[in-house]
């Protein structure tokens, strides 16, 4: 009997809770700590150096759990790369409470494919739609004139013990982190506040 091995992948902007629940549910399907393999990219990313280790790893008999299609991948041509190396190396992918795909035999029913790439299909439209409501909303909220990201700063929103000691620190009487110990901010917003002095 081959191992077991997990999959799970988050987006970079995903709460650490959602990797952790993900990694939760591999184990109770088989996977342990060794054999799970954890990513944090766009499911619709091509180079996927996670999964690419995964794929090099599993021999002939193993399998790969993930807990949802749209974690393996978000792409209906990535899913289908996916399906004939998995067929190729006669493994077994089992999606939870979705279907198993067992390949083990270097064979896979015409309806499973099937299955498959219409999962994909849908797991690749909600992403769009996804995108497209987040593009509709930055544009709806610049419409309306409101802030998107962060706020440029301005020498007006720069503290005025910052202002103080500029002088000071241009004249070299003191380092860098000592003016950033006297104004009560780290080195990185002082780098900030100094690119606009400098102007």
């Amino acid at each position: 009997m081959g191992k077991i091995y997990g999959y799970c992948r988050c987006s970079t902007n995903d709460t650490k809770q959602d990797i952790n629940r993900q990694i939760r549910e591999l184990k109770e399907m088989g996977a342990t700590d060794t054999t799970i393999y954890k990513e944090y990219v766009t499911g619709t990313k091509a180079n996927k150096v996670e999964l690419t280790k995964l794929m090099d790893t599993v021999t002939n008999g193993d399998s790969i759990v993930v807990t949802e299609i749209s974690r393996f991948t978000r792409s209906t041509k990535q899913l289908c790369d996916m399906i004939e190396i998995i067929k190729q190396k006669q493994l077994k992918l089992e999606i939870k409470n979705s279907i198993t795909i067992d390949c083990t035999n270097g064979e896979l029913d015409p309806m499973t494919k099937a299955f498959l790439q219409i999962a994909g299909v849908f797991a690749e439209l909600e992403h769009d739609m996804i995108c497209e409501r987040v593009k509709s909303g930055v544009a709806n909220a610049k419409a309306n004139g409101k802030q998107v990201g962060r706020p440029t700063l301005t020498i007006d929103d720069i503290p005025n013990k910052v202002k103080k000691y500029y002088d000071m620190y241009r004249s070299g009487d003191i380092g860098k982190s000592d003016y950033a110990k006297m104004c009560e901010i780290s080195r990185p917003t002082l780098d900030k506040y100094l690119n606009i002095l400098k102007g």
